[in-house]
């Protein structure tokens, strides 16, 4: 089976998306953003978001990395 990706969901492919874009939790709707980095995950500043560990998940709800949604492409 092949899991669906919605469009405009990050869905792993690194190439989707820039260095400084942020993205938001499909589930909850809490937004990363690289400026921020991840205090929950002790992800430093300046993170970007193709470049978090893949374990990585919203630190709200849990939702998985892949089913995050770009908020914008900045």
């Amino acid at each position: 089976m092949t899991e669906r990706i919605f469009e405009g969901s990050y869905g792993g492919d690194r190439s989707r998306i820039t260095t400084s874009a942020r993205l938001e939790c499909k589930i909850c709707w809490h937004v990363y953003d690289p400026a921020e980095g991840d205090a929950y995950w002790q992800i430093p500043p300046g993170t970007p978001f193709a470049d978090l560990p893949e374990h990585w998940s919203c630190p709200n709800c849990d939702g998985k990395k892949s089913d995050f949604m770009v908020v914008d492409k900045t």
